[in-house]
């Protein structure tokens, strides 16, 4: 009497191959089916989720893997147009005041340069919310720019970004070398950036 394979003491024999439970790779150039696992063509590198950093690079090279770090210009760039959309509005409404006024010299801040520091306000704190939920201030936007964690490229929310904005203290305290650190700096990064774990990359413009 058989009882199979001698080195199988269960006598069962083993099913050949391509049967159920047995992956197998799927032959090149053909779509993957019944579980083989979808592996990407031979040279073409795996594709990472929209707004996702891919694992860190080789070592010796911060950065890599993250889309394209923002330059100190482009920064630079982005800090003025929000300050003249913050300001530029406030003063020219202050100067309605002046016009109005019987005595330039002698009148006070009047009812034109009180709507002016509203508007301020309220531009700051909107662009607070949008640098928070997308990355970008009306500035950023414009010049192609946009804050975000380090760590994952996510944006800040709200709080972080008013907490970021408060960092930036620490710029303007030592002569505002802050401010130029990311001239030099390998992630350009202010002391803001690092304190609050956040880089500015390159992103589409529009």
């Amino acid at each position: 009497m058989s009882f199979g394979d001698p080195n199988n003491p269960y006598g069962q024999q083993q099913p050949p191959q391509g049967q159920p439970g047995y992956p197998q790779q799927a032959p090149q150039g053909v779509p993957p089916q019944y579980g083989y696992p979808q592996q990407p063509p031979m040279g073409v590198p795996q594709q990472q989720p929209y707004g996702a950093y891919p694992p860190a690079g080789m070592p010796g090279m911060p950065g890599a893997g993250m889309p394209p770090l923002a330059h100190w210009g482009l920064r630079f760039g982005a800090t003025l147009l929000d300050g003249l959309i913050n300001v530029v509005p406030m003063y020219a409404l202050g100067f309605i005041d002046l016009a109005m006024s019987d005595d330039a010299g002698a009148s006070g801040p009047g009812f034109f340069f009180l709507i002016g520091v509203l508007y301020a306000f309220g531009m700051a704190i909107f662009q607070l919310y949008k640098e928070g939920s997308t990355g970008q201030t009306i500035g950023k936007k414009v010049v192609g720019i946009s804050v975000r964690r380090e760590a994952d490229g996510s944006t800040l929310g709200f709080g972080m970004a008013f907490v970021r904005r408060l960092a930036h203290f620490l710029d303007g305290i030592a002569c505002y070398i802050g401010f130029l650190w990311p001239l030099w700096d390998e992630k350009k990064q202010t002391f803001a950036d690092k304190v609050c774990n956040t880089v500015v990359i390159v992103v589409p413009k529009g």
